[in-house]
């Protein structure tokens, strides 16, 4: 890394087979838990599964996040505990603030099965900040159309959360928080300012520079603070953008559940396996407490 690099670190991320899909996770990571209130990212695909089939995420809990999902192909059912059910599709965005505590499960639509349904877009979780950690928990849902776009013919920027290029998402943001979808085509560039703490840049497909750095694909790119950059594809390109201010409490990480507390998680651990969580109506079925989770925070 050269003192003129605009990168001061890249994560690679640890592939998981899903049986049919897989999911790349970029955060936690062993040299990095968070960038801003981020503290997860998945790209889940992209992906075309059978017909008939989908994925089916059985009802599990969550505490002191909020999961952001985001789709470029596909459809999800979400249910969750508060009694929502909400179909999501690509562009819009699904945003359940876990607070205290909430259950959810995630199933592909029926319909989206008859067809063989393709997959493919972000997930994160957003860690929330000291003091919310507990607050009710709650779902919102917007529609693509309520995004922000910012951009010109050959560059398009949807802002997902937070303020960006002088746009700003309707989504809820419990902390400060900037998240986009930057879709480039041939010759397109925007400008990547210096407004945030903590930024990263994540390349879905195509081909990218930041300040003529090439991005790794599927790799979360963090950006020096302070600097300003230019984002250019030559080929076209699909990134995003994450980040949003630094937290002063670390955060731990143990399967789905986030607190700046150990003593929180490990009472979140003991409420599911005794039955203490409320249930998800019309989706009975429960993933148990794993030994050995696949999301975990690194010391």
């Amino acid at each position: 890394m050269h003192d003129d690099d605009p990168v001061l670190q890249t994560l690679m991320p640890a592939t998981h087979d899903l049986g049919g899909f897989k999911v790349h996770r970029t955060l936690p990571h062993r040299d990095r838990t968070m960038v801003g209130p981020f503290v997860f990212f998945d790209q889940m695909g992209p992906a075309h599964l059978p017909v008939g089939e989908g994925i089916d995420v059985r009802p599990h809990p969550h505490i002191a996040l909020s999961t952001v999902t985001y789709l470029f192909d596909g459809a999800i059912d979400h249910r969750d505990s508060l009694g929502t059910i909400q179909t999501i599709e690509a562009g819009a965005v699904n945003l359940m603030t876990a607070g205290a505590g909430i259950v959810h499960s995630e199933r592909s639509p029926v319909i989206e099965r008859a067809k063989g349904p393709p997959l493919s877009g972000i997930q994160t979780w957003l860690a929330l900040p000291d003091g919310r950690e507990e607050i009710d928990p709650a779902f919102e849902h917007v529609a693509a159309e309520a995004l922000p776009v910012f951009g010109d013919a050959r560059a398009r920027a949807t802002v997902i959360m937070g303020s960006l290029w002088g746009k700003t998402s309707p989504v809820t943001a419990h902390a400060p928080t900037i998240y986009a979808d930057i879709v480039l085509e041939a010759g397109g560039a925007v400008p990547i300012d210096a407004d945030a703490d903590e930024r990263a840049l994540y390349l879905v497909d195509g081909a990218a520079t930041i300040d003529g750095r090439p991005l790794e694909k599927m790799a979360l790119m963090l950006l020096k603070p302070g600097i300003v950059a230019t984002l250019r594809s030559e080929g076209g390109a699909r990134v995003m953008l994450a980040g949003g201010g630094a937290f002063a409490t670390p955060r731990h990480v143990w399967w789905n559940f986030v607190s700046s507390s150990r003593d929180r998680i490990r009472q979140a651990r003991e409420d599911w396996k005794a039955g203490r969580f409320a249930t998800v109506p019309g989706d009975p079925d429960y993933i148990p407490i794993p030994d050995v989770p696949k999301t975990v925070s690194y010391p």
